[in-house]
């Protein structure tokens, strides 16, 4: 696994907060995708898609497992029916790894934990892991999935 050291940038992100079941995420996404084809968002380098992890949803009661799923944007989201929100990604140094296929199990963010961080001499951010999905949409096939790992260190 190729590891790099990066410098993320504070961004600015709209969120559908997604808490429960890991099975019931696609209702989140699906919400988030509304309100982004309302407000004509389409995936690009100016809206980029995340997730930011706040548990692991394998070591988590499903009633406890909470993800933010996160479109990039430039203005703050004013109050809508889908329950979108602005957030902020806050500016961290980062291990950044690369994962490609299937997000159902994104090992590497388990890798980057359980090897390569005891290893690393490096120690954790406050902030938690966060996955920028680089390819998004009905047309990705799973196998061609690329997603961007970002573990926040000091």
């Amino acid at each position: 696994m190729d590891v790099e050291i990066v410098n993320f940038p504070e961004t600015k992100v709209a969120v559908i907060e997604h808490h429960g079941s890991l099975a019931l995420e696609h209702e989140s996404v699906i919400k988030l995708v509304s309100w982004c084809i309302e407000n004509k968002l389409p995936p690009s380098n100016l809206h980029r898609s995340y997730g930011v992890h706040y548990n692991d949803p394998n070591k988590t009661a499903p009633a406890d497992y909470r993800v933010d799923f996160c479109v990039s944007i430039v203005h703050d989201v004013e109050k809508n029916s889908q329950g979108v929100v602005t957030k902020i990604i806050p500016a961290n140094r980062c291990a950044k790894t690369r994962h490609l296929g299937s997000r159902k199990n994104i090992s590497a963010a388990l890798t980057l934990y359980q090897e390569w961080l005891p290893q690393s001499g490096e120690q954790l951010a406050a902030f938690p892991v966060f996955f920028h999905y680089v390819n998004v949409g009905p047309q990705v096939l799973e196998s061609e999935m690329i997603t961007d790992v970002y573990l926040p260190i000091l």
